[in-house]
């Protein structure tokens, strides 16, 4: 076993993933037998294919290492037998070809010491050592120097993988190089060569994997390899990794929604391709209650600038200059205007994904906000500035109150009852002074008539008497036009002259 001092990583297992970047060189060892390995260094150099390790790349070498070059038999003083060390709890068929599976490859020993493994092991500590078996999660290092040729023979046994010898010989390679961005060129051959990086000691090599994962993007698939192998990272190196899988914060998600809906409804010029883009991504995100609490905190946003809007322009301070108050009279009517916009946007966001709720109570919860309404649509200032505010707020009230009467949202007695005690003096202010009528605008006003007759038909007889009393309004020249009030009070009156219900029940 290797010292502890050198042992300052632990091996990791070796998860390969198909890849054809090495196949060239697992075809020529395929075509050599262990004794002819040499051979096979030259014969690499010259057919290897660009995606492989180059001649140049080959043959470039290190300081101090002149005429030193991978798998050459008349420099080397080390013979590393490479194998694939056969589980007994593996399958019965091997994965890796016989000729693949055990070859023998010449080395040298001041090139391969940059692996702090390879450095243990030729130390003298441990070359000094007889007859011990330093067999170790699959790695069966003999070091006994041999008399005849004074060359020493080291043994590393690897997993029963289909990539693990061709990835292994690649990473010797490395050892005689300095130059790893030839071979270090995507995502999935720097995954393939961290772990045998790794598990070898070769920092230089574990640094420049690092490096480029910190660069580039990942697959999903390569995301998941590159955390299995943080752990076995230290500290500084997995930082820049962690980083980008890891929030930095608990509710990064909620924040990372409230800035695209903040994009989205205030500053991006294609407002209306954006909005559609971050509501699909509202409707797909994983927990709902996440996105109520983002929409109900923009919704409160939007609606607090749109009321202090109209509070201002309701109520101006009129001690200024005449040109000074209009301008500033124009600007609060502008800006009600444009976060209505934003609070409709948002309204239908929220009854979309059924977490509305909060936005129905706090709407019904407007007496202040709506008697603004009706002192700025009482003017006539406002026409020719923004003509359409009253059917932008009423859109609201509108989206809202139908997803009460429809059941979407189950708003409790009070809420319903103030939904419409406050917001139908509105919609019957906007149909009184609101001229020319737009058809788009009668059809607005329309259905929040029957919006509101539907709800008043959910409320005790007591206060749907006082509310069908305010709905007179609705009724037209010809009585047959407005079908919709005349169901209500039929209704009110079927239900007033039935006997009533609890002395029945004795």
């Amino acid at each position: 076993m290797i010292p502890n001092s050198y042992r300052k990583r632990q091996r990791v297992p070796h998860h390969h993933t198909p890849s054809t970047r090495f196949s060239s060189t697992a075809a020529i060892i395929e075509t050599f037998p262990d004794k002819t390995i040499s051979e096979f260094s030259q014969k690499l150099l010259r057919t290897s294919s660009s995606s492989t390790i180059s001649s140049t790349t080959a043959i470039t070498t290190i300081p101090n290492t002149i005429t030193s070059s991978f798998n050459d038999p008349s420099t080397a003083d080390v013979i590393l037998r490479l194998f694939v060390d056969h589980s007994p709890f593996d399958s019965a068929t091997p994965s890796v070809s016989a000729h693949q599976s055990d070859i023998q490859i010449y080395l040298h020993s001041g090139v391969i010491s940059r692996a702090k493994y390879f450095a243990a092991l030729l130390s003298d500590r441990w070359l000094h050592q007889t007859n011990t078996d330093t067999n170790s999660n699959n790695l069966d290092e003999d070091s006994r120097k041999n008399d005849n040729n004074n060359l020493f023979h080291l043994n590393l046994g690897v997993l029963d993988d289909p990539n693990s010898i061709t990835v292994h010989l690649t990473v010797l390679q490395l050892l005689y190089t300095n130059d790893f961005a030839t071979v270090i060129d995507s995502a999935s051959s720097a995954l393939e060569i961290l772990p045998v990086a790794l598990e070898l000691l070769f920092e230089d090599c574990v640094k420049s994997c690092v490096k480029f994962l910190e660069a580039v993007p990942w697959s999903e698939e390569d995301e998941k390899r590159v955390l299995s192998l943080i752990p076995f990272l230290r500290e500084e190196e997995s930082k820049e990794l962690l980083a980008r899988v890891s929030p930095g914060e608990d509710d990064s998600c909620e924040e990372m929604l409230h800035g695209l809906i903040l994009v989205a409804i205030h500053s991006h010029p294609n407002m209306a391709f954006v909005k559609a883009f971050v509501a699909k991504l509202l409707r797909d995100f994983s927990s709902r209650e996440s996105a109520r609490r983002v929409l109900e905190r923009a919704f409160e946003t939007s609606l607090k600038i749109v009321k202090e809007s109209l509070e201002e322009y309701s109520s101006p301070d009129f001690r200024g200059d005449h040109n000074e108050t209009e301008a500033i009279q124009r600007l609060n009517l502008h800006t009600a205007m444009t976060n209505g916009r934003h609070l409709l946007w948002l309204v239908e966001r929220m009854i979309e994904l059924r977490v509305a709720d909060s936005a129905v109570k706090e709407w019904s919860e407007q007496a202040a906000f709506t008697a603004d309404l009706l002192r700025a649509f009482r003017d006539d200032a406002w026409r020719n500035i923004v003509p359409g505010l009253p059917a932008v707020v009423l859109r609201c009230t509108c989206k809202l109150a139908n997803a009460v009467a429809a059941g979407t949202i189950l708003a409790a007695r009070q809420v319903r009852m103030k939904l419409v005690k406050d917001w139908l003096p509105v919609l019957i202010v906007c149909k009184d002074n609101v001229s020319p009528m737009l058809p788009s605008h009668k059809t607005l006003y329309l259905e929040l008539e029957e919006t509101f007759l539907r709800i008043i038909s959910t409320l005790p007889m007591s206060d749907a008497q006082v509310l069908l009393q305010q709905c007179l309004s609705f009724s037209t020249r010809n009585v047959e036009d407005c079908p919709h009030l005349v169901t209500a009070f039929n209704t009110w009156f079927r239900r007033a002259t039935q006997p009533p219900q609890l002395e029945n029940l004795d």
